[in-house]
């Protein structure tokens, strides 16, 4: 698709954060600062009306505070984090990745470093998959932005020259391993977020830790098609995301999130 990478699309997500007066902060300024684009009607359908939905704030909300976690942490290891633009869209959108549709779900695009939402997708996360609550919800956006650090760490593009000289089965055991790295890094946001702000409650990691389940390759191979084909897998098993988020939730740490040199994942 166009040269670069969609990473995180189809089901590759879940869990974490709080609406955002949770943050105690303004989303509207967020909005503002923060590169946001609306998808044009005349491209993409129906282009969101950022100003009247409150999921819009909530989603900018999150991306404001995983910046604020991911500026410091890239600081600590003297680095510079390059903050990634949020697109909202709804029905289809065109990226630098290529063109996609809603049912893909929310993705990142490496060549155009954008976390592209679909805030439709909230509402199947709920319906579909039983897994509601803000934590949820957020664990949508931590994971895609984990996406963007792979990216900016020169991971992503590592992969990518692999994957292209390899087997399919073996090219979606590396994806299996490029998002259970994101679930972790989105569990070292949480962990950073929480010891800086204070901004998990009783429940919240247990609500995370159900939608992770509810999103494993292997869940939803069987209720799909009735069997599992682990060579399929690209987003790794319930057990496995659920294992790699909690280990970036408890350790804080991206050294811990080491996907690619484990035999165990």
């Amino acid at each position: 698709m166009g040269g670069g990478t969609v990473v995180g699309g189809g089901l590759g997500t879940v869990v974490l954060l709080l609406l955002a007066w949770y943050f105690g902060i303004d989303p509207t300024p967020v909005l503002q600062q923060m590169q946001v684009d609306s998808v044009p009607e005349q491209q993409q359908g129906t282009a969101p009306d950022l100003k009247n939905d409150p999921m819009a704030d909530f989603v900018a909300a999150v991306l404001g505070d995983t910046e604020d976690t991911w500026q410091a942490i890239f600081a600590e290891n003297n680095g510079h984090y390059v903050d990634p633009t949020l697109v909202l869209f709804t029905d289809s959108v065109s990226s630098a990745c290529g063109y996609a549709q809603a049912a893909m779900g929310p993705f990142y695009c490496s060549q155009d470093q954008k976390v592209y939402i679909d805030l439709g997708f909230y509402k199947e996360l709920r319906d579909r998959f039983n897994a509601p609550g803000d934590f949820a919800e957020a664990y949508v956006i931590a994971h895609e932005v984990g996406h963007h650090v792979q990216n900016l760490l020169g991971i992503s593009q590592q992969v990518q020259e692999r994957q292209q000289t390899t087997s399919t089965a073996d090219a979606n055991r590396l994806s299996v391993r490029v998002e259970l790295q994101a679930d972790c890094f989105a569990g070292v946001w949480a962990n950073r977020a929480d010891r800086a702000r204070q901004i998990l409650e009783s429940g919240d990691v247990d609500e995370g830790l159900a939608a992770a389940t509810a999103i494993g390759d292997d869940r939803l191979q069987r209720e799909t098609q009735g069997r599992v084909t682990p060579d399929s897998f690209t987003h790794g098993t319930s057990e496995q995301r659920v294992r790699w988020f909690k280990r970036g939730l408890e350790s804080g740490s991206i050294d811990h999130c080491d996907t690619f040199n484990t035999t165990q994942l």
